[in-house]
């Protein structure tokens, strides 16, 4: 009898240790269920936002001309590729020649897009023989090895003429023309180093912080000098990407020990906003999008993560330096 009651609680305590861990679980999926929905939320309501609640006409790739800077090599190149294979044009401004041949809807001008004269005459030609570009990509990044008091100057002012204030000269050129027609598209090209300041990048990161500002500038104009609200902005933060850019850090791999992305990824991301014609801030790997919130974090938790990056460059640097010596 005894045995028999001592059953029975041992069944009773094992029914209720499964149903505590059932409504566990049913908590837990529940928790996962409802940041969904939030997630799901509140990107619709930022995707309203950033567009400013205007609906875009579909994309025609006949009426479009798309003008990219840097598009004969890394990202650019796999960009430039994408959207001739869709149908597109494409004018590529850079300094660099190609090392290809090029589709036929594809046109390159030798350009210093760091040159407020230079664009001034190619600008003036592309109008003139192809009419106003509808896109603009500004890709064309420049990034150079070294710390603070390691950088020449001809390199700390070439990183941010590049990366930074040939996007003003490109607006000042090609943006007049959006803005008569209050369509088209401005996409800036900038980097995760937009929120993660990193030991022997500092000017990389400020030039690429500096384009972040730039892109949010650039909507708030639109907006409110210019009475344009249906010309779409959208910007760009990659990660580790396997270019020729950071080949100072991917050919020690084993130090480095990052993970790359390949330009087909962010080529692909870009192409959806140009063909749907969608404003917005787009981070690669998309798991990392809480890197734009990094600043909100608290100090002991923002420079950890500094930290991390930085270590992983200083691993890489010594290695170098030491086959160097």
């Amino acid at each position: 009898m005894a045995g028999s009651s001592l059953d029975a609680s041992v069944e009773w305590l094992a029914s209720l240790s499964n149903i505590m861990h059932a409504s566990a679980a049913f908590k837990m999926f529940a928790a996962f269920s409802s940041l969904l929905v939030v997630y799901y939320i509140h990107s619709k309501i930022s995707e309203k936002v950033l567009n400013n609640y205007q609906v875009s006409e579909p994309w025609v790739s006949e009426n479009e001309l798309v003008l990219l800077t840097g598009g004969n090599g890394g990202i650019g190149k796999q960009i430039m590729e994408d959207l001739s294979e869709r149908g597109v044009r494409v004018v590529i401004l850079d300094i660099q020649r190609p090392t290809a041949k090029l589709p036929k809807n594809v046109i390159f001008y030798e350009t210093d897009i760091t040159s407020a004269a230079s664009l001034s005459d190619v600008a003036t030609f592309i109008r003139e023989t192809h009419g106003d570009p509808t896109i603009i990509v500004n890709n064309a990044g420049v990034f150079y090895h070294g710390s603070i008091l390691e950088k020449s100057e001809i390199e700390l002012r070439r990183t941010f003429d590049v990366n930074t204030i040939s996007h003003f000269l490109i607006m000042k050129e090609f943006l007049p023309a959006l803005i008569r027609r209050n369509k088209g598209h401005v996409i800036t090209m900038a980097s995760i180093a937009s929120f993660v300041s990193v030991g022997e990048m500092v000017d990389y990161c400020c030039s690429k912080a500096s384009a972040l500002a730039f892109h949010e500038g650039l909507r708030q104009e639109l907006k409110f000098w210019y009475d344009a609200p249906n010309v779409r902005t959208s910007i760009v933060h990659p990660l580790w990407v396997k270019t020729p850019m950071i080949k100072g850090f991917t050919e020690y791999q084993g130090e480095f020990g990052q993970q790359l992305m390949s330009t087909k990824v962010v080529s692909d991301t870009v192409l959806e906003h140009i063909f749907e014609r969608r404003s917005g801030q787009i981070v690669l790997p998309q798991h990392l999008r809480v890197a734009g919130s990094l600043r909100a974090f608290p100090l002991w938790l923002q420079e950890p993560v500094r930290s991390f990056f930085s270590k992983v460059v200083r691993r890489v640097r010594d290695v170098r330096f030491h086959e160097k010596s």
